[in-house]
């Protein structure tokens, strides 16, 4: 199976929403409906770190404005 028919996959969805595949190397994928986008592996840890990092990011620049 290549790798955007892995996003097609419902399986590979936590509730729903959250695409989580071990196989998928990516950090980012297209979504579901690949139209609209790209969503985070959250199997991959590089997507945690990436996720803290924004959080950091929205934090510093609201307490500089």
């Amino acid at each position: 199976m290549n790798e955007n028919n892995q996003t097609q996959n419902p399986n590979n969805y936590k509730w729903g929403i959250l695409y989580f595949n071990k196989k998928d190397t990516r950090l980012f994928a297209p979504k579901l409906e690949s139209q609209r986008g790209w969503t985070i592996n959250f199997a991959n840890p590089l997507s945690y770190i990436f996720i803290i990092l924004l959080i950091i990011i929205l934090i510093f620049s609201s307490i500089l404005l």
